[in-house]
């Protein structure tokens, strides 16, 4: 099997488009389509990235074990998001559930600053705040949420959260389940 049609095949079988792989690997999605249809060949650092965005490594991806099932997820392992809000940093904390139906992040938001918008979807949304204090928005309403506490709700509403905090930051593990 070549190179880019391994790759597509890790892709499908994450039930990810290549816009999501281009979001989470750093790239275009049109480099992703032309390294799936084998008419360009990544960089190593490139295919690094793609591979980290589908949960494996280039050990992993050239080696013939199939299907081993990854239990630990370390530091490393995690896959930054980039299209966030100045001052919020994300990271998926993991990308290889299978069913792929649950996604996991650490949200760290600067003081005063929110997560984007999210529009209406499919899927229920939970999370904890490790530190600080929120402001969780669904629609027009409005709830505090305090460290150590926690939130669910489905994800059929407008919602975004926001750092109540004019000096600290807030940590936040934040699931959505589709």
């Amino acid at each position: 099997m070549k190179i880019g049609e391994k790759i597509k095949s890790l892709r499908i079988m994450r039930n990810m488009t290549q816009e999501e792989l281009a979001v989470k690997s750093d790239l275009t999605r049109g480099f992703i389509s032309q390294v799936e249809r084998d008419l360009t060949s990544p960089t190593l650092e490139n295919l690094e990235m793609i591979l980290r965005a589908l949960g494996t490594d280039l050990k992993d991806f050239f080696s013939n074990l199939e299907n081993k099932e990854k239990v630990v997820f370390t530091k490393e392992d995690r896959i930054p998001i980039y299209d966030t809000p100045e001052g919020v940093y994300e990271e998926l904390l993991l990308t290889a559930s299978e069913p792929k139906n649950i996604e996991p992040s650490l949200i760290i938001l600067d003081p005063c600053k929110a997560t984007k918008v999210e529009k209406s979807h499919e899927g229920i949304e939970f999370g904890y705040v490790i530190e600080g204090e929120i402001e969780l928005y669904l629609n027009k309403e409005v709830y505090i949420v305090d460290s150590e506490e926690c939130f669910f709700y489905s994800s059929n509403r407008k919602h975004f959260i926001k750092n109540k905090s004019k000096t600290k930051k807030a940590k936040v593990i934040w699931i959505e389940i589709y």
